[in-house]
């Protein structure tokens, strides 16, 4: 087994297909956690690259928003213990910055689909949060956002987001 192997094996690679730079399709629900069926649609760039010798990355993301410019970064680090990923998130928009982490979602990639989850306040509500990244090639993927009220039995996907790689 060579070294990158073993590496690959123990989910620390899990997240190299983010490295680089992008462009994003955002379609966010306009009102959450409300029935609305009302989505805004909206163009974005991120710039991604490890941190701490591969265990981590991070995320530095523009939104061009109808409200004004949005800026969001991520934090990704690799657990080598629990063999887990916990990516912590905080964002500035046009209508106020927030400038402190949420919770950081927790979970990994199997069968090529990483799948992140969080307990967060909403709107007055505990919800559960989940992430999940698709359809990833070396071009392009897919990630997404819902909550759910009630445990985990039915989710609201929130927010959707669809990367392809800028070209060098």
């Amino acid at each position: 087994m060579t070294a990158s192997h073993g590496a690959s094996q123990d989910g620390r690679t899990d997240f190299d297909f983010i490295i680089g730079r992008w462009n994003i399709h955002h379609r966010r629900l306009r009102e959450w956690l409300k029935g609305s069926t009302s989505w805004e649609d909206f163009e974005g760039t991120a710039v991604d690259h490890k941190i701490l010798a591969g265990w981590g990355s991070v995320s530095e993301v523009n939104m061009y928003r109808a409200t004004g410019m949005a800026e969001a970064f991520s934090t990704r680090l690799f657990d080598p213990e629990s063999g887990e990923w916990s990516i912590y998130y905080a964002g500035g928009t046009a209508e106020g910055a927030q400038g402190t982490y949420t919770l950081p979602m927790i979970g990994g990639f199997h069968q090529g689909r990483g799948a992140f989850y969080a307990h967060e306040t909403f709107g007055g509500k505990h919800v559960l949060c989940r992430w999940l990244w698709s359809d990833i090639t070396p071009t392009s993927c897919h990630w997404e956002q819902a909550f759910s009220v009630d445990g985990g039995n039915t989710w609201e996907t929130n927010w959707v987001m669809d990367l392809s790689r800028q070209e060098k």
